[in-house]
């Protein structure tokens, strides 16, 4: 029997075409990249690589974006392989860290590296779950590291949800991954890594918009119906739900509820002004229920934002389990929480948690201990949870999958802003909709939004990927990392093997081509530069320094006369007359109000003499303002009452009469020109017209050859400088992340072999955006004198995550605290 079919009988379905695909690869001792919608199955691959490395006597690491999949991973491998075979390594939890098969964050596993643990030795194969989450602009870079320093003997099992880029990622591991024949054969080794790629879900999905109280589906289908059966009929206009014209019934709706009038094809009437919301959360799930598309995951994306949910459908009255549901419930509940003492359980609110599990109601996010988290998981996947809010980190793998998944806003708060789910962030939260066996169609509710228009929506619905991008960036905890345990020729050429560099290579493969094209134009150009009167070159320097004079002196004289009419304006003051040029002709103003733009550019306010309320600027003077004359304004009213305005135009029109028109409407003295700049421009000027190439009669032909050349000149250089750029970039910015780390001290200073100091090895053990700023406060002694409680406060400072939009000010708990901070 074959190693397929042995490992395959472990399961109690047939494996799928891509399942096999990405086994095959690691059995044939390649690598695989396996790129799959959410809940299609793809961890299969991962086990596979579990149960082979113990097949083979060797070991395995597991790991996870976040500590909960690692937690459920570690319980699943647990159950499938036998507790003494299986260890766990988080931030949190150390269990039997020597076992062949260890389920990890992949954090831990790029620490592994640095240090170069002795567990390495006798690794077979890591699964990279949710590899895709490498473009996490905080965390991403991490999936990298891992790639790029494991051993070359390791297998990688990459698991990803579908990007459009698969095969991209995939060349790229195909290089920083090679097959162990590379070394032999060179250039005839096999691929080391197979990219598989699976678009189809094994359960389709329909999409709905939810209205005020009703159900729409987000795409117009255009499928043919007639005769099939009801089951039949769902199942392909789901499949047909993954993209098309957005649903006419709601962009009507959202026309009419923005107040403008329609008619219909045959004239009739429909009135504006309806008015649109989001339906209320009892309702929508009570309206679940009557379906029968329970049980659902409701996402929020705020910890208390799930909670206050569950509130309030059971403040409601909800009640979504019969009798005996409740009494499993309750049993498993007392269960599983038997071993934690009475004061924990009430401090942690277990009397209003067990009664919504009994109404079938949870919520599920990193706040909930664990024990009521993974009781949440289990009655879920029993069935016995039929509504479950919450936030997005239950999309990434956790194993509770739904008939039906409801996503409440599209967009989210970074802690910095509010921005609109990606197309891979929505399709990774409606993965969880239907489940394998159970269901023929999974759904997916949308609740209205108002500050996203339905087109939107339906743009969002119907772009299933996005392409996979690097978040890759050298910090100072790498760079100490890389040179403890590489010289600095090794360690820039880790960086340049990065996704992010071969992205960025990749990407000026196309400007590499237009830059060649343009150097053999450029070529043929300065063939037709010639002239039988001398040498054209010369004179057409002569011309080129002319004309960049000329330019530069317009732009000085540009820029002085601007700079002149900015300070005239900023000293007028209230009462002041000034002479303007409309362009109709002239006339004056008075100064009633002075203010500046957002970018500090001086403004003002004037009444006209045809009693106009204007704004001037610098766009209104072609000469700084000069003050022509002084008015009385008005004691009373303001410059937008008529009133104030006709006092104003006739005090204006008693000073002309009064002054002058000459002498009101002088104009300013033009701007000086630089008397160096003009000597030579002068001097310019004769040598073109004494030059014997000025008198060729083919003058005018060889100007427009000339023009093209630089002008093709010019655009070559922008792109070698563009090139220059992105080609190194990473190694440009280690090397003055490098400089810095000599200067403070923290590495040796040997241009050639930097090495960590000893302040560099506590760096080196700084995981932290703030890395730097944490190995400064240790090195001068600011957390030398605090008691335990007092660190941890302080630690907080640097770990805690904000999703307020405006955070409440710190609080010190103690003096000591407050000072370190």
């Amino acid at each position: 029997m074959s190693v397929l079919a042995r490992f395959a009988q472990g399961y109690g379905f047939p494996l799928d075409d891509f399942q096999v695909a990405g086994i095959t690869a690691l059995v044939e001792g390649r690598s695989t990249l396996v790129a799959a919608p959410t809940g299609a199955g793809k961890t299969v691959v991962g086990e596979f690589a579990v149960w082979y490395a113990l097949e083979r006597g060797g070991k395995c690491f597991y790991t996870t974006p976040i500590k909960a999949l690692s937690n459920q991973k570690f319980a699943d491998l647990s159950r499938r392989h036998g507790a003494a075979s299986v260890g766990l390594l988080t931030g949190d939890n150390a269990v039997n860290g020597d076992a062949p098969v260890v389920v990890m964050t992949t954090e831990v596993l790029r620490n592994m590296l640095y240090e170069g643990s002795r567990a390495l030795v006798g690794l077979h194969a890591v699964v990279l779950d949710e590899v895709h989450y490498l473009a996490d602009r905080e965390r991403g870079g991490v999936w990298e590291e891992v790639i790029v320093q494991l051993p070359a003997g390791v297998q990688l099992a990459c698991l990803s949800a579908t990007v459009s880029n698969a095969e991209e990622f995939g060349a790229w591991l195909r290089r920083v991954r090679p097959h162990p024949q590379a070394a032999e054969g060179g250039d005839d080794a096999p691929d080391s890594c197979d990219v598989v790629i699976s678009e189809r879900r094994p359960v389709p999905l329909e999409h709905h918009y939810a209205v005020n109280d009703r159900l729409y589906p987000v795409f117009k289908s255009g499928a043919k119906q007639a005769g099939k059966r009801p089951a039949a009929a769902a199942v392909d206009a789901a499949r047909q739900a993954r993209g098309g014209v957005p649903n006419p019934e709601v962009v009507m709706l959202e026309r009419q509820a923005a107040g403008r009038d329609r008619w219909t094809r045959r004239g009739r009437r429909l009135p504006g002004g309806q008015r649109l919301r989001p339906p209320r959360r009892s309702d929508l799930v009570a309206d679940l229920r009557r379906r029968n598309w329970l049980p659902a995951i409701y996402f929020l994306f705020s910890r208390g934002g799930c909670d206050d949910a569950v509130d309030q459908l059971v403040g409601d009255g909800l009640r979504l389990t019969s009798t005996q549901e409740r009494r499993r419930i309750r049993g498993l509940v007392e269960e599983r929480t038997s071993e934690l003492p009475a004061d924990d359980l009430e401090v942690l609110g277990y009397g209003r948690w067990a009664d919504a599990l009994e109404h079938g109601i949870a919520a599920h996010h990193a706040g909930l201990v664990p024990v009521f988290k993974e009781t949440v998981e289990e009655l879920f996947v029993r069935g016995l949870v039929k509504v479950c809010f919450a936030t997005e980190t239950l999309a990434l793998g956790i194993n509770m999958p739904a008939r039906t998944v409801v996503i409440e806003r599209l967009d989210k708060w970074t802690g910095q802003r509010h921005e609109l789910l990606t197309p891979g962030q929505f399709t990774q939260l409606t993965g969880r909709a239907g489940r394998r066996g159970l269901d023929r169609v999974g759904h997916a509710v949308v609740l209205y939004q108002r500050d996203v228009d339905f087109p939107t929506v339906a743009s969002l619905v119907g772009r299933r990927t996005e392409p996979l991008r690097s978040s890759f960036a050298p910090s100072y905890n790498l760079a100490v990392n890389l040179l403890r345990r590489h010289d600095r020729a090794a360690a820039e050429q880790l960086l340049a093997l990065s996704f992010a560099q071969f992205q960025a290579d990749q990407g000026v493969a196309g400007e590499e081509l237009r830059i060649a094209r343009n150097r053999a134009a450029l070529s043929g150009y300065a063939e037709n530069l010639r002239s039988q009167r001398g040498d054209f070159g010369a004179y057409w320097a002569l011309r080129r320094e002319l004309s960049r004079l000329e330019s530069a002196g317009a732009a000085e004289r540009r820029r002085r006369r601007t700079e002149a009419v900015e300070r005239s304006i900023a000293e007028l003051r209230e009462g002041d007359v000034v002479a303007l040029d409309d362009g109709a002709g002239h006339g004056l103003a008075a100064i009633v109000g002075r203010h500046s733009s957002s970018s500090g550019t001086p403004l003002a306010s004037a009444v006209t003499d045809d009693r106009k309320l204007v704004r001037l600027g610098p766009r209104e003077f072609e000469r700084p303002a000069r003050k022509v004359g002084w008015v009385r304004l008005p004691t009373s009213g303001g410059p937008r009452q008529a009133a104030y305005r006709k006092t104003v135009a006739g005090a204006l029109r008693e000073l002309v009469e009064g002054a002058g028109e000459g002498a009101a409407r002088r104009r300013a003295d033009a701007t000086p020109v630089d008397p160096d700049t003009a000597a030579r421009i002068a001097e310019l000027r004769e040598a073109v017209r004494a030059h014997p190439v000025h008198d060729d009669p083919g003058l005018d032909d060889l100007e427009v050859w000339a023009r093209r050349y630089d002008d093709l000149r010019a655009e070559t250089g922008r792109l070698e400088r563009a090139v220059h750029r992105r080609t190194g970039s990473l190694v440009r910015q280690f090397d003055r992340i490098v400089r810095v780390l000599t200067d403070l001290g923290y590495l040796t200073d040997d241009t050639d072999d930097p090495s960590p100091t000893a302040d560099g090895l506590v760096l080196a053990g700084l995981y932290a955006e703030t890395d730097l700023v944490l190995a400064e406060a240790l090195r001068r002694g600011l957390l030398d004198r605090l008691e335990p409680p007092d660190l941890a406060a302080v630690a907080s400072a640097f770990v805690h995550e904000t999703r307020l939009k405006e955070p409440p000010p710190p609080r010190y708990p103690t003096a000591a605290v407050r000072d370190a901070v």
